[in-house]
């Protein structure tokens, strides 16, 4: 998820129940003994996480720096909560993939001078949830067939917005009367190119050295821009500061959609860490079970302090976690290496101007092909949750992420009440209650 998007979503069997406190050996923040393989892990992490993170701003419509500035201030929330009410024991946080398009939206509904109080209205709904511990419910009242259709809607609309890099030229070799002219086509054939043997690393080192990847190709792209003419990033030079997140607003009805928005904001970005969880459990090298509540404490902790510079909201996304593991980390200690590595590149941005689009489009397009391969862990739901979750992801897709999940839930409803109303003839009062038994089926039995 991350990622999952930047991130890969697992399948609801794989949630695992909210463990509560658990007691592990050693402290979850640092250990001596591992101090220096966490070290290093972080600094392989740091460097896969910058092309990400760029990529995830970018798609979001906010300044790079701001989105680097998040993941610095998260990694040092997560460390610091580690001591005292650890999650899980190797993610590494990150702004949230899955939310890209949704924080666009807000960008372009509400202004960027009122998305800082978005972020900070998002974090108290989620310290909310956190805690009542709410999370153990979301997804029982969502069926995981629709998250995963809403993440593939998602994951469409960020392959599209990052393939038109992979044409893209610079405006001196644009043709008036000609699209496909020689330079687009040359700079199509080279992303594709470049986009196939990154797949090719991928899927060769992914579960030995998943860095190897993403440091060929930004190597590579630096390379091969130094060859030829290419659309280079650009590394808007804005001012990170502290400010109180005060809305600037003139109806009450935006401050009504503020709210809606932010609900979805808050949802959807514990759901994806709530799903991160179940799989970062998985690859800890010590078998140390994951605590999803209090990984919520750390992000809402975070997102109400990246409020205050005009951040973005933030998970343990499960691509930058898997690096990390196989880079060899044991605790969270890593996290502060990983920040050092990104603060470097925020205070010398003009590092950061080397690397060709087309090289941040095929990290974008491969966590754009993740989030909608995601609708293969549904087919073991059955063909009506396969199509309904088609179907949220092209309403997601076509309409908007509150819209289309709102609607794809309406339709769930709906179909399950006609359906026992005339083949059952039972009474309202028992639908409603065999629809909640339906939906904790589906959820795997979180509750």
């Amino acid at each position: 998820m991350s990622s999952h998007a930047d991130e890969k979503i697992v399948s609801h069997e794989e949630v695992a129940k909210d463990t509560g406190p658990v007691t592990v050996p050693g402290s979850a923040a640092f250990q001596s003994k591992y101090a220096f393989r966490d070290t290093a892990a972080g600094f392989v992490t740091g460097v896969m996480a910058i092309p990400l993170s760029v990529g995830i701003a970018i798609m979001s419509d906010y300044p790079i720096k701001v989105g680097l500035a998040t993941v610095v201030f998260a990694c040092l929330v997560g460390w610091i909560f580690s001591w005292f009410r650890p999650g899980n024991y190797i993610g590494v946080p990150g702004i949230a993939a899955g939310l890209a398009p949704a924080l666009a939206l807000g960008v372009a509904s509400f202004g960027i001078e009122n998305m800082a109080f978005c972020i900070f209205l998002t974090a108290v709904m989620q310290s909310v949830i956190w805690y009542f511990n709410w999370q153990r419910y979301l997804l029982v009242a969502i069926p995981v067939y629709l998250v995963e259709g809403l993440l593939a809607g998602i994951g469409l609309k960020i392959f599209l917005k990052f393939f038109e890099f992979t044409y893209e030229i610079p405006e001196a070799a644009v043709a008036a009367d000609e699209f496909w002219n020689t330079a687009r086509i040359q700079m199509f054939a080279v992303s594709m190119a470049t986009f196939a043997g990154f797949l090719f690393l991928f899927s060769k080192f992914k579960d030995k050295q998943p860095a190897v990847p993403y440091f060929t190709l930004i190597i590579a792209g630096v390379l091969i821009a130094q060859m030829m003419e290419v659309p280079m990033l650009y590394i808007e030079d804005v001012e990170l500061k502290f400010a109180a997140p005060i809305p600037r607003v003139d109806s009450a009805m935006i401050v009504v959609y503020m709210v809606l928005f932010c609900a979805m904001l808050a949802i959807i970005d514990v759901i994806e860490q709530v799903m991160s969880n179940a799989a970062i459990e998985k690859i800890d090298p010590l078998k140390r079970k994951c605590n999803s509540n209090n990984s919520l404490l750390a992000i809402w902790v975070a997102n109400l302090g990246s409020s205050l510079f005009g951040g973005m909201t933030n998970l343990d996304g499960l691509a930058k976690s898997t690096t990390n593991r196989l880079a060899g980390a044991y605790t969270k200690f890593c996290l502060l290496t990983v920040a050092g590595v990104l603060v470097f590149f925020i205070l010398n941005t003009q590092y950061l101007e080397y690397l060709p689009k087309f090289a941040i489009a095929a990290i974008m397009l491969l966590s754009g092909y993740k989030m909608i391969a995601g609708l293969m862990h549904v087919t073991h739901h059955g063909p009506y949750a396969m199509m309904l979750a088609v179907v949220c992801g092209l309403l997601v897709f076509k309409l908007g992420i509150f819209e289309g999940l709102l609607l794809a839930m309406i339709v769930h409803g709906l179909i399950h009440f006609l359906v026992y109303l005339n083949n059952e003839k039972i009474a309202t009062k028992q639908i409603i209650k065999r629809y909640i038994e339906n939906l904790k089926k589906d959820s795997g039995g979180v509750m």
